[in-house]
């Protein structure tokens, strides 16, 4: 028979696993490749050259999203073309966050382009026939992106070693296309 210290110490340890356990699933667990590159900490750094802002702030500790954090990336990577705000995809905030710390810089990246409204997006369709016209820009999904310190292959691979969606090289306007959805890629 057991004892109550044998029930309090089962107890404990296996509310301890239950904790841990669920404390260190990440929120895209498919992705395994990019995790090793978000720790207990994750961060984003971007900025816009479009608006002059920035964000550099830590939106997930030790399991847990941030949400006011969540809420300045939101506001960031709105469309600032008719200043539409979505709720952008932590999946792509995490590919991103992995992606510099795979590379190992401290650059914010520059963010041409993040969420796109379907009008907004339907107006750069008419003008660029690179547009997609189901882009997961318009899902709050993907983000173009650009780095000083790095090129777009660097970028890409980092990218593609974090095996959690999309990745396209734009040589002729040097950015990369990151997205949160089926792994595939592509060079244009």
């Amino acid at each position: 028979m057991a004892t109550s210290n044998d029930l309090t110490r089962r107890g404990v340890l296996g509310g301890m696993a239950a904790v841990f356990g669920t404390a260190a699933a990440p929120y895209y667990a498919s992705a395994a490749g990019f995790l090793r590159g978000a720790g207990d900490i994750r961060r984003i750094k971007l900025r816009s050259s479009r608006t002059g802002e920035s964000v550099d702030t830590i939106y997930w500790i030790e399991g847990s999203y941030i949400p006011e954090a969540l809420a300045e990336v939101n506001y960031f990577m709105r469309d600032w073309r008719r200043d539409e705000v979505i709720d952008y995809d932590r999946r792509n905030i995490d590919i991103l966050a992995a992606t510099l710390r795979l590379m190992d810089t401290d650059e914010a990246y520059h963010v041409v382009s993040g969420y796109r409204s379907p009008k907004t997006n339907a107006m750069l369709r008419r003008s660029n026939r690179g547009v997609a016209q189901n882009s997961y820009h318009m899902r709050g999904m993907a983000a173009d992106l650009k780095l000083s310190s790095r090129s777009i292959h660097q970028m890409a691979g980092a990218a593609i070693a974090c095996k959690a969606g999309g990745v396209g090289k734009y040589g002729r306007s040097q950015f990369v296309h990151m997205d949160c959805g089926p792994v595939r890629t592509w060079n244009r």
